[in-house]
């Protein structure tokens, strides 16, 4: 295989990938201004959002630096390979008289650490640019810096050691891909375990919902669905941000549900409601298992083709290095990146399942429109745009659009369809 050939792959497909999800960012851009303008009364009226063209620049802003960091981190990328920068990083690893185990673990600590510095400007803009300008950022300088330097150390706690362990298996194991396949497997299931427990306290405070009128409302949804209520948590999102959410995370006796308080301050008891009994629904149908068998699957091809590319000599060739495991796993991650970026509708398929079934089983257990409150809500504290181009949503949307899951809840809400039969009035119009 002709190594020029493979070096101008490896170009066509990061250049050609990127391209395409930036033709995606401006159709998007352009159907969201369209449609917001079309249905300007029903976002300020059925969503809340006071001023729609806010939400628009707001979607313009975070567009617009995204693709400035996107195509600069690209170029940075194909700079590095293709001048001989990378080459010579590896030269500098293999004087080091370490072994090739060692300068592999060398190498992918020095990646996330080079990595993390490279995102730090962007970050900044993004939090106290951007953020700040439209009223999110409630972070300090000071609070940014331990973010940033914790993430780094977490980072680099469970990526060196993960990657060492593939490294060894390469140069050990016939059939590495199954073993490396094997214990990524392993590890998301551990981590999804240690992660509520161990990961999110070293960034934020969770505190178990206290009594009163909050806390009888999820009590009063967790009795409908016969679960007790001990893994609630209002997590303080406000230190960093006046963003709003709510999600399940865990197993076992890890699962947990947690509000923002962002969330808990500005929604009704009975819209909060609507949103626990959704996430109830994750851990009730066992959507976290089923990702995790998804995700058994995405590794399994990944580390099929990665078990292909590096034992292709023409890749190392392409990028003047030596052909050493770590070298290959590199460029391997970075060629099998854009395809998982292009597969992403498959993933997506699953997860708007869930999350319609999630949708369903709200309504069944508090009904239509607190849901329906809390969705409009959600959106309004965010400043969505909740009109994507389908092409977009299909690349990008893992939950299905707002005005889409509004006309749903109503729809299957009993009580609101008979309202609507007794007054000829549909309340899933928009």
């Amino acid at each position: 295989m002709n190594p020029t050939l493979v070096a101008a792959g490896i170009v066509v497909l990061l250049v050609g990938t990127e391209a395409f999800f930036t033709v995606l960012e401006v159709l998007n851009l352009r159907h969201q201004e369209t449609a917001v303008e079309a249905e300007r009364d029903w976002v300020i009226e059925e969503l809340g959002i006071d001023d729609p063209e806010e939400a628009l620049a707001y979607e313009r802003v975070q567009t617009g630096v995204s693709a400035l960091r996107a195509w600069l981190g690209l170029a940075a990328v194909l700079a590095v390979l293709f001048t001989g920068l990378f080459a010579d990083a590896v030269a500098v690893v293999d004087g080091l008289g370490l072994s090739t185990f060692q300068e592999g673990v060398v190498f992918v600590a020095g990646a996330v650490v080079v990595a993390q510095l490279w995102s730090v400007p962007f970050d900044l803009v993004e939090t106290f640019v951007v953020e700040e300008v439209f009223g999110f950022n409630n972070q300090t300088l000071g609070l940014w810096l331990r973010d940033t330097l914790v993430g780094t150390v977490v980072g680099l706690v469970f990526a060196v050691p993960l990657a060492g362990a593939v490294l060894w298996f390469v140069g050990n194991v016939p059939v590495w891909p199954a073993a490396a396949w094997a214990l990524l497997v392993a590890f998301t299931v551990a981590f999804t375990v240690i992660k509520p427990r161990v990961i999110d306290p070293l960034f934020n405070d969770f505190s178990p919902i206290e009594e009163g009128e909050l806390r009888a409302a999820v009590d009063e949804v967790f009795d409908r669905a016969g679960y007790q209520t001990d893994e609630v948590y209002e997590m303080d999102a406000s230190r960093r941000s006046s963003h709003s959410n709510a999600y399940f995370t865990g197993f076992g006796p890890a699962k947990r549900v947690v509000l923002f308080d962002t969330l808990v301050e500005s929604i009704e008891p009975e819209e909060l409601q609507g949103v626990l009994a959704h996430e109830l629904a994750h851990w009730r149908e066992g959507h976290i298992w089923k990702f995790v068998v998804l995700s058994a699957v995405q590794f399994a091809v990944i580390f099929a083709a990665l078990g292909v590319l590096v034992e292709t000599p023409a890749l190392y060739a392409a990028v003047g290095t030596p052909q050493v495991p770590y070298v290959g796993l590199a460029v391997g991650v970075l060629v099998v990146g854009p395809v998982t970026r292009l597969t992403s509708p498959v993933q997506n398929y699953f997860s708007l399942a869930y999350e319609r079934e999630a949708d369903a089983y709200a309504v069944e257990l508090v009904g239509g429109e607190e849901m329906a409150g809390a969705l409009a809500q959600l959106t309004a504290d965010n400043l969505s745009t909740p009109f994507p181009h389908p092409w977009y949503e299909t690349f990008h949307y893992d939950h299905p659009p707002v005005p889409e899951r509004i006309r749903r809840v109503r729809e299957l809400d009993p009580e609101v369809e008979r309202e609507s039969t007794e007054t000829g009035v549909d309340p899933a119009a928009d």
